[in-house]
């Protein structure tokens, strides 16, 4: 991870928020008039978060225009809300290679820096530039039908194939290197990066993997195979999901923000990123640590967290 580069003159700051909850209301309000306050110019992407915030006067700010680059320029993408709107953000910063930084007032938060009760002290650390930056790999992703492109996307998480129906079933085929793994009936296959591993294809079933191994996961949903295990592979590797070209239409989600819909016999191609996501880090500390406290994982045996309430 690197530091910031420092002394840039004209500092500004691209503020994403959802303006749905009163807490958020609060934040944006606190952020904005703290950054105005140590002359920060602020930017926002949505009309109603620039009116939340309050009269131009109170803190002025720019709505950023979304058909360009509106994170070009920006020292920092600071962001309040969950995980769904980090990735939202993302989707902003990571052409123009400006770090994500993001305030949790959803739920786990998983991919957000600092929990809400600590916005005061992670709005001085962006005042003063005490933050670091760290690479996030990313996933691209091809679709073609023949030798046609459909589409081409990218994601942070994950890019999940899934059934477009409930009552049907997703036929696909799983290849790794221009080679056959396996093939079944199932709801799901969800190739995902070590970032994802912690989101959806936690809840698959799949591993968690550091953020620094450099692999990519293919993780089957309830996929109606003796053979379904979740793989981890390269990051060198290639992995193809095949809509069977007999079965039934798919749609292919990127992030939850990006989809694309899939007939049968459309490929889905998944390689290492070539432009990754940089996010944002406060404190220094080992991912063990973020898993556990962002999971509530125990870490005490039975008997320490029970003996006190044992008799005798």
């Amino acid at each position: 991870m690197t530091p910031p580069e420092k002394g840039r003159p004209g500092r500004e700051v691209l503020l994403v928020a959802h303006p749905d909850r009163e807490s958020t209301r609060d934040a944006a309000r606190a952020v904005a008039a703290r950054l105005a306050g140590a002359g920060i110019g602020l930017r926002v992407v949505d009309e109603e978060v620039r009116l939340l915030i309050g009269p131009p006067d109170a803190a002025p700010c720019v709505v950023a225009d979304l058909s360009g680059d509106p994170a070009a320029g920006a020292e920092l993408v600071l962001v309040l809300g969950g995980d769904g709107t980090l990735l939202r953000a993302a989707e902003l910063a990571r052409s123009a290679g400006v770090p994500v930084l993001g305030v949790n007032l959803g739920r786990v938060g998983f991919l957000t820096e600092a929990d809400s009760d600590a916005l005061a002290d992670t709005v001085e650390r962006v005042v003063d530039e005490r933050y670091r930056i760290e690479e996030r790999m990313t996933i691209d992703v091809t679709v073609t039908q023949g030798d046609e492109v459909v589409a081409r996307t990218w994601a942070l998480n994950e890019a999940s194939v899934e059934k477009s129906t409930r009552e049907r079933i997703l036929d696909a085929l799983i290849e790794v290197d221009g080679r056959p793994v396996s093939a079944f009936g199932c709801d799901g296959v969800l190739c995902s990066t070590p970032t994802g591993s912690t989101a959806y294809a936690f809840s698959a079933g799949g591993p968690v993997v550091w953020p620094d191994v450099e692999a990519l996961l293919v993780v089957p949903s309830n996929a109606h195979a003796m053979f379904s295990r979740p793989l981890v592979v390269s990051r060198e590797s290639v992995i193809t999901v095949r809509v069977d070209p007999d079965g039934s239409p798919a749609v292919l989600t990127c992030d939850g923000l990006r989809h694309v819909d899939l007939e049968p016999g459309m490929r889905v191609r998944v390689t290492a990123g070539r432009v990754p996501v940089r996010l944002a880090h406060l404190w220094d500390g080992p991912f063990t640590d973020r898993l556990v406290h962002k999971f509530s994982l125990p870490v005490k045996s039975w008997r320490e967290r029970h003996d006190r309430d044992l008799p005798g």
